[in-house]
């Protein structure tokens, strides 16, 4: 079976819990549902701790794999959604500490990666990547706690509660360290952060990763 096939069809209407069970029965190809539909904000989420964009690719692959592993585990008075992006942060971490432990790269020194272009005509592409660029820049700048926050928040527009639930911490303290990330940001970069195309998962690589995944479960 193709990994493309979900593609040709309408947009998938299907509740979470319901893709969910329905692969717990066997119906293992639904599963590229729920690929397709987290992984913009998977992307988003895990390129808060790597810059490396193909790191960011690997830890992917291996949180759906374990999501889908798992899957028995599942908890349906969750959200699928905060389950997948707790896994995605923990796998994160795991290959920040592994990083360390390996002193393989300097973490806050490494060097900036080009998240690619979608097609556009030149002119919308040179002030579109202007921008981006430039928001995707400071928000690299910010400490990783609050970048987090501020990627899950001001990207994905995730409410406090699901980001609070994440990540272990309280809604207050999600709110504090978004206004903080807010604060640490220059008032015109902010301005800047409508622009939907920063830290953008296009349709090519999505493509990929279901492909890698669903070779691989």
């Amino acid at each position: 079976m193709s990994v493309l096939h979900l593609k040709k069809t309408k947009p998938q209407k299907l509740p979470d819990s319901t893709v969910v069970k329905r692969v717990l029965n066997g119906e293992k190809e639904l599963f590229e549902i729920l690929i397709r539909r987290y992984n913009q904000t998977l992307f988003r989420v895990i390129r808060s701790y790597l810059k490396d964009e193909e790191q960011v690719k690997d830890i992917m692959q291996d949180s759906y794999i374990k999501a889908y592993q798992k899957l028995h585990q599942f908890r349906f008075e969750a959200k699928f959604s905060t389950w997948l992006i707790q896994i995605g942060i923990n796998e994160a971490l795991q290959e920040l500490r592994r990083k360390k432990r390996q002193h393989i790269v300097n973490i806050d020194d490494q060097k900036e990666t080009d998240l690619g272009n979608n097609k556009m005509t030149p002119e919308k592409r040179t002030i579109q990547h202007e921008n981006r660029k430039a928001i995707e820049r400071a928000v690299d700048k910010l400490p990783e706690k609050y970048r987090i926050v501020y990627m899950m928040r001001a990207f994905e527009g995730i409410k406090n509660g699901e980001i609070a639930e994440c990540l272990s911490i309280s809604k207050g303290n999600v709110k504090v360290r978004f206004h903080r990330a807010k604060k640490m940001l220059k008032e015109t970069l902010y301005e800047f952060s409508s622009n939907t195309t920063a830290f953008e998962f296009g349709n090519e690589q999505c493509d990929q990763i279901v492909e890698r995944v669903i070779s691989n479960i």
